[in-house]
């Protein structure tokens, strides 16, 4: 090939439409001593074959023309880039599923790449990063991003998110990937909570299209926090007899390592490390638990056994399991036998 002939391009090789959608398909080119031909050429224009890259029978598989605006088998075809700029960018309208095939871009006389276009009834769902679940530390800075491609710049998809932190700023931006092709970003950041645990955090993506219904994807992600024990609780379960049982209940991430612990207070000593205790109505005196991992380690507050009468009437008053619980590490003293402050229905 002489060097007068000389030319490249760049354009994707293969770009995914949504159906009643447009698609942008960007293309520059270089040919040599371009700036001379350009001056010495009475125009410039561009041509979009299908299906074949040279002009053999070429009225039959031309799509677009430029020069005579010649528009076959699509709604309408747009050259957005300027020729004299090297730039040859293009957007089809109204894509259909018999859309699909090998397009060609020629300038005067020298065919450029071709690019596939594959229309789809559903765009491909938008890439969350991180892809999988990590873990975070409570109060630790959360950054995920959300993407869709954008193929048609005159209807990018708008991306929203549901079940997010209260802490959550989000930002939107249409870019430009070094493809050329276009997607849209959402950028989240937020403050680790130990409320955020398992949250399954959802990113959605809304193509608006030229058909009765819009297209939407979406991808989620479960949020993995590591926290220490929260809202340390004892369950107090009476019984048919003279017993009761004392549960020792915590919130805590990991929680396949949490230990329990049970004090009566005024002693230092522990005097069970289970989950659970047994007690009759004789052991009157105040009992606490501990919940630890290894991120930490929460009490509970006091419950307070009193004398046998009033064990007795609040075996008969409460017919239902209650709890004493700890938020914010304040201390209580709970009496079975009164309405106290602190229990509740669980």
């Amino acid at each position: 090939m002489k060097s007068d002939y000389i030319y490249s391009a760049v354009m994707p090789q293969t770009v995914t439409a949504l159906t009643g959608s447009c698609v942008q398909i960007p293309c520059t080119f270089s040919i040599s001593n371009f700036e001379d031909k350009r001056k010495r050429a009475k125009s410039i224009y561009g041509i979009w074959l299908k299906n074949q890259s040279q002009y053999a029978s070429k009225d039959s598989f031309i799509a677009f023309n430029s020069s005579e605006n010649i528009i076959r088998g699509f709604k309408d075809i747009k050259m957005t880039g300027d020729l004299n700029e090297r730039n040859s960018t293009t957007v089809f309208y109204n894509i259909m599923m018999n859309h699909s095939d090998r397009y060609y871009f020629r300038l005067e006389i020298e065919p450029c790449k071709c690019a596939n276009s594959h229309p789809k009834y559903s765009p491909q769902p938008p890439e969350l990063k991180p892809s999988e679940p990590q873990y975070v530390m409570e109060e630790s800075t959360v950054n995920l991003s959300c993407s869709a491609e954008a193929p048609c710049p005159t209807q990018p998809p708008n991306i929203s998110w549901s079940n997010i932190p209260e802490s959550a700023s989000i930002t939107t931006q249409l870019q430009d990937k070094p493809d050329k092709t276009q997607s849209v970003f959402s950028y989240m950041t937020f403050k680790a909570s130990y409320t955020d645990h398992k949250k399954k955090i959802t990113c959605t993506a809304t193509y608006p299209r030229n058909m009765p219904n819009d297209s939407t994807v979406e991808g989620n992600i479960m949020l993995r926090v590591l926290f220490p024990p929260k809202e340390t609780c004892i369950i107090i379960t009476p019984s048919v007899g003279t017993n009761v049982t004392l549960t020792c209940k915590s919130k805590a991430s990991p929680s396949n390592d949490l230990k329990y612990t049970w004090y009566k207070r005024g002693q230092e000593t522990p005097i069970a490390w289970k989950k659970k205790i047994n007690l009759t109505k004789t052991q009157t005196a105040s009992y606490f638990c501990t919940a630890q991992n290894k991120h930490g380690k929460q009490s509970s507050e006091d419950v307070q056994l009193t004398d046998e009468g009033e064990f007795t009437q609040f075996k008969y008053r409460y017919s239902m399991p209650r709890i004493a619980c700890c938020v914010g590490g304040i201390v209580a003293v709970l009496t079975l036998s009164a309405f106290g402050f602190c229990i509740r229905y669980i």
